[in-house]
């Protein structure tokens, strides 16, 4: 695993691994654990390859359907030559029948396409949603940020935004799970304990978030055909990126005060991996060791967060291929200042990794269960 050496490790993970197996165990020495049959919209993007690749070493998973209304009739093999050897459906174009046989339904489609499937489900299906459709509670703020009308209100209420070291515990309560958007999940692990307990000022938080180009799709090349996308670095979406909504919502469930910030989200000449740059005024009496110690505190027990040593420096290389996030906290030449560090893989812990650990935690399976 890339990056080892910066991670501190846990003792709870060699106790988390015993249990997996006793549990893996019990479950074969009981039973003979039934495969979900699964589903996934928008298999041939970025998102949906990588889902395709989790999912065909899931002990649990049968991929029944792979879907894709431009690249219907290919092999999967043929947008990831890694899948050649895999025995995997052809790509077919979406019905609605489908779902009859389905448990998982897995949407990596544009904005405003898993409402629609959302609304013929049947009392079986769980979706598992990688786009913002269910990601706003308030539909008012839907229609702002991504300038569509939402089609399937009702089901709002129903769904949960599943962020699964924040809240994971209610994900078995609900059947749409909503998955966080890449960039939030680099930013909202590390703020969210800090502004649970109250460590840091809630104003004039300075968010820089840089991207390899995979996070803009498949679409960005064309996109940027015109300019030189694999030698320069570029700014998007200043002041007013969509992910500002979801990332504030959050936030503000942890404080009764105004939460104020700035998010600039950045492409970068590289495939994948997100590097978030957070600067963040402390509140009275916080040290960056009290900061360390909440962080590592609150993340004790989860398999995917890791807290490096202070003043660590890391890097997109040493997140990418995995479902962790490293999260590094950094002292400042202010006293009443810190800088955090958060690295992820925008593909896995910010998309395909995150939304199967998601379902993990839903069906009760080892929460490491194709993701290791």
């Amino acid at each position: 695993m890339r990056g080892k050496n910066l991670v501190e490790k846990k003792p709870e993970e060699a106790f988390n691994s015993l249990k997996d197996n006793f549990f893996l165990i019990l479950n074969c020495y009981n039973k003979k654990m039934r495969k979900l049959n699964v589903l996934i919209a928008g298999a041939t993007g970025y998102i949906g390859i990588q889902l395709v690749k989790i999912l065909a070493k899931h002990k649990y998973i049968n991929i029944k359907y792979l879907c894709g209304n431009n690249s219907a009739g290919k092999k999967i093999s043929f947008f990831d030559k890694s899948l050649v050897r895999k025995k995997l459906p052809r790509v077919v174009k979406f019905k609605k029948e489908f779902l009859k046989k389905i448990d998982v339904i897995f949407t990596a489609l544009p904005n405003g396409e898993a409402q629609v499937i959302s609304k013929s489900l049947y009392n079986n299906n769980v979706l598992i949603d990688l786009a913002a459709d269910f990601r706003l509670n308030n539909i008012s703020e839907y229609k702002k940020w991504y300038n569509l009308k939402h089609k399937a209100t009702n089901l709002i209420k129903k769904s949960l935004y599943a962020l699964p070291e924040i809240n994971g515990n209610q994900i078995e309560k609900y059947k749409i799970v909503s998955c966080p958007g890449c960039y939030p999940t680099s930013i909202l692990l590390p703020l969210i304990p800090l502004f649970k307990y109250k460590l840091i000022k809630n104003k004039n938080i300075i968010i820089d978030s840089k991207s390899g180009y995979s996070g803009a799709g498949r679409s960005v090349h064309i996109k940027y055909k015109h300019k030189n996308l694999y030698e320069s670095l570029s700014a998007y979406g200043v002041g007013f990126h969509r992910h500002n909504s979801e990332i504030h919502q959050m936030l503000q469930k942890y404080t009764n005060n105004k939460v104020e910030f700035h998010f600039t989200p950045h492409l970068t000449p590289m495939f994948r991996g997100i590097l978030s740059t957070i600067y963040i005024d402390l509140e009275n009496n916080t040290t960056q060791s009290k900061i360390i110690k909440t962080l590592k505190d609150f993340y004790k027990k989860e398999l995917f967060v890791k807290i490096i040593k202070k003043d660590q420096m890391i890097s997109t290389n040493d997140a990418i291929n995995t479902n962790n996030c490293l999260i590094s906290v950094c002292k400042t030449k202010y006293k009443n200042k810190i800088i955090i560090l958060s690295a992820i893989d925008n593909l896995i812990k910010g998309g395909a990794g995150q939304a199967v650990q998601n379902m993990n935690i839903k069906f009760n399976y080892p929460i490491r269960t194709g993701l290791l």
